[in-house]
């Protein structure tokens, strides 16, 4: 199949051979009748495969030059990175087409972005904070909405955007086409779908889990932290091997300790994002990644996903994910484009349980390696690692818990608890009601 049997127009077609493009991928020609035809859908297809133009060839393909200034098309999508990632696809896509394309998210001048959308957009690109922002602002009308894409919405809903999709979905037009895109069907897509959308139609291409067939995987039992560093260390020292790597970890906190002991060493080759950095920072981490001004990125799960970065030759999951899913994501990084890429993934004694709900998810095992001999096993453990020691109840007496700067209150700061009594105190003093105009006081005057 080509995209001409997709009988697309001819600003897509020289678009398209700009790119390089003769095929569609899987998801590209079973999702294109089906939002073609205008009906609702949820997309299931792995990272990597081409979910963006899935949506977007059919939607530009309808989408009719107009002069208005409201917005006809709106992509939600979870972080700032994939709104930038996906403007960037749009006008390839729409290079020929006078199509206007704007992307907001939050971290940057509202203002500004204001003043964008008063000048006229037709697709909106959006993280769901800052679109409802602009939407309560009343800057942004929400009236000529014709459909709704929530793109990686698996990942919505573990940031905890549920609510705010629900917002979302209030203030929308009732009468729209809504498209879902997501690389694993959870129970909390479904339970989405369920309260919110009228059986839409799935398409899904690659069943949760199955591993791409070019990755290759496998993992080393590793006794703690500061050993996988040094183990890490070890592997990155063949740097003609691993020319671009992506390393995974649980947390920013644990992305800024890894990055602090692998900058010893690779100073220069190195980068890290996650959400604490600011907007340019994170951008030009990944710009300098992908350009291979830095050889090795390290991130976090939310930050890396969705990143479309060519020729990535390892994943290296330093922490084993506790959700097999997000596993997938993670090495779903590499191999793209029908390439060969590697997975390595390092695990703890505790992290043996997630290893087996990888493994049980993709249906086969992952091989493991033997410990390299000239790598030291280091003793050292982090805080996390540490045993808890429990100390038994002990209450501590008041005058042990009394320092220097403690002293009773004098006589003159001590208040009374007036209780409710007080406002007759008052009234018996002073002959008249604590508030100005009683009606009751006043009534009760005037009979005396």
């Amino acid at each position: 199949m080509t995209f001409e049997d997709l009988n697309l127009n001819t600003p897509l077609y020289n678009a398209l051979n700009d790119l390089g493009f003769t095929s569609p991928t899987p998801i590209q020609a079973e999702a294109f009748n089906v939002v073609n035809s205008g009906a609702d859908m949820l997309g299931i297809a792995q990272t990597g495969t081409g979910k963006t133009f899935a949506y977007m060839l059919p939607v530009l393909k309808n989408l009719k030059f107009s002069t208005q200034e409201t917005p006809r098309i709106l992509i939600l999508v979870p972080t700032r990175e994939l709104v930038v990632q996906v403007v960037d696809e749009i006008e390839k896509l729409a290079k020929y087409m006078n199509t206007r394309v704007l992307g907001v998210y939050g971290g940057t001048n509202i203002n500004t972005q204001k003043q964008a959308i008063a000048n006229g957009l037709d697709i909106l690109v959006a993280t769901p904070g800052r679109f409802y922002d602009l939407a309560l602002s009343r800057v942004l009308q929400l009236k000529s909405i014709q459909k709704l894409v929530i793109d990686e919405v698996d990942v919505m809903l573990d940031l905890g955007f549920r609510h705010q999709l629900i917002n979302i979905f209030d203030i929308l037009p009732e009468k729209r086409q809504n498209i879902m895109f997501s690389a694993t069907m959870t129970q909390d897509v479904d339970v989405l779908i369920n309260d919110f959308f009228k059986s839409p139609e799935r398409v899904s291409i690659a069943v949760s889990g199955t591993p791409l067939e070019n990755i290759s995987q496998s993992r080393y039992n590793v006794a703690n932290f500061n050993t996988k560093v040094n183990l890490l260390k070890h592997v990155l020292s063949d740097s003609e091997s691993f020319n671009k790597v992506l390393i995974f970890v649980a947390h920013k906190k644990m992305a800024d300790r890894l990055f602090e002991k692998l900058d010893e060493t690779f100073h220069d080759e190195l980068c890290v994002i996650h959400s604490n950095k600011t907007q340019n920072y994170r951008l030009r981490s990944i710009e300098q990644f992908r350009n291979g001004d830095n050889r090795i990125l390290v991130a976090t799960d939310v930050m890396a996903r969705g990143l479309d970065i060519d020729y990535i030759s390892h994943v290296i999951n330093f922490d084993t994910p506790d959700y097999p899913e997000n596993y997938m994501h993670r090495i779903g990084r590499t191999g793209r484009a029908e390439r060969k890429g590697e997975a390595i993934v390092f695990s703890t004694e505790s992290e043996q349980e997630f290893i087996e709900n990888i493994e049980g998810l993709m249906k086969m095992g992952i091989p493991l390696l033997n410990f390299p001999e000239n790598v030291e096993v280091s003793t050292e453990l982090i805080e996390e690692e540490r045993p808890k020691i429990k100390e038994h109840y002990n209450p501590i007496k008041r005058d042990e818990t009394i320092g220097a700067a403690f002293h009773e209150k004098s006589e003159k700061n001590s208040q009374e608890n007036k209780g409710g009594s007080y406002k007759f105190k008052i009234a018996a003093k002073y002959k008249k009601p604590k508030t100005r105009g009683d009606k009751n006081y006043n009534k009760r005057n005037k009979k005396k």
